[in-house]
């Protein structure tokens, strides 16, 4: 049930992701460079193969950009093209952790001094991913759900800062709430006289959920916690990560929700070191 669960998700995620990639990619390098000296050749690379080929529905435009780079990377082209297609690929929501992961991978088929090379392109054009905000839109672009805004709201039950992203109101009710590292929530109970609880789905990031007089419990995505009505718990982020969920409230009968005190640093500290 997890794991069908699990995969309905990541599916209708992929949607999504197609979905929001799919606006439509146009380019003018060609007729802007060369429409003078080889019109045919701007017209081809314009018209054909980034007006069709790159809008084909086949592959979205962040897996062609990641095809196109270690192509490009594998014949060894390391100039100015490849550091226009890395700057594509970022706007394509190629994340930081992909490229350097996919150059990894493919240095040891196209060699290393290739890899050097694109590396030092790809440096420069996600060099601002690590200023001003904290990771925070770094993390943005690892993860489908958005992370919303700052959940104001519950602050006050909330040690650090989180965000809160209503994702659906029907059906089941579910958002996606995003923490910055070493946020947790407070101890709290979903109360319910029949039904009722909460279901929690890790999507990007490291966190922990812990139930009382229970060890705590580490998620990464992917990881789905099912938590009973009435049972006392909290749930946050790890200290050097950023950490989201989506959270889905179960429907039940006479449901409410009592926030209680909030985790120490010793009992949070005291986590970080297993």
């Amino acid at each position: 049930m997890k794991k069908t669960f699990i995969l309905a998700l990541l599916l209708s995620a992929s949607q999504i992701q197609f979905t929001m990639a799919q606006e439509k990619i146009t380019q003018t390098a060609g007729r802007t460079q060369l429409g003078e000296l080889a019109p045919k050749f701007a017209e081809l690379n314009d018209d054909v193969l980034f007006g069709q080929v790159w809008n084909r529905p086949g592959l979205s435009p962040h897996d062609r950009s990641m095809v196109t780079i270690a192509t490009l990377v594998g014949k060894g082209i390391i100039d100015s093209s490849l550091s226009h297609h890395l700057q594509f690929a970022k706007q394509n929501g190629v994340t930081r952790t992909e490229i350097s992961e996919m150059l990894t991978h493919i240095a040891f088929y196209a060699g290393w001094p290739n890899a050097w090379g694109a590396f030092r392109l790809a440096k420069d054009v996600w060099a601002d991913d690590t200023e001003g905000d904290g990771g925070k839109a770094a993390f943005q672009r690892e993860m489908i759900f958005p992370i919303g805004e700052p959940n104001t709201a519950y602050a006050k039950y909330f040690i650090g800062n989180s965000y809160l992203a209503r994702v659906s109101t029907e059906q089941i009710p579910f958002s996606n709430v995003t923490f910055e590292p070493g946020c947790r929530n407070n101890w709290h109970i979903h109360h319910a006289s029949k039904g009722g609880g909460q279901m929690l789905v890790c999507v990007a990031g490291r966190g922990w959920y812990q139930e009382e007089g229970k060890p705590a419990v580490e998620m990464r995505p992917g990881d789905v916690v099912h938590i009973p009505a009435n049972v006392k718990h909290w749930h946050g982020a790890a200290a050097d990560s950023w950490f989201a969920h989506l959270a889905f409230a179960i429907p039940g009968e006479d449901t409410s929700n009592e926030w209680l005190e909030p985790v120490t640093d010793e009992e949070y500290a005291a986590l970080e070191k297993h």
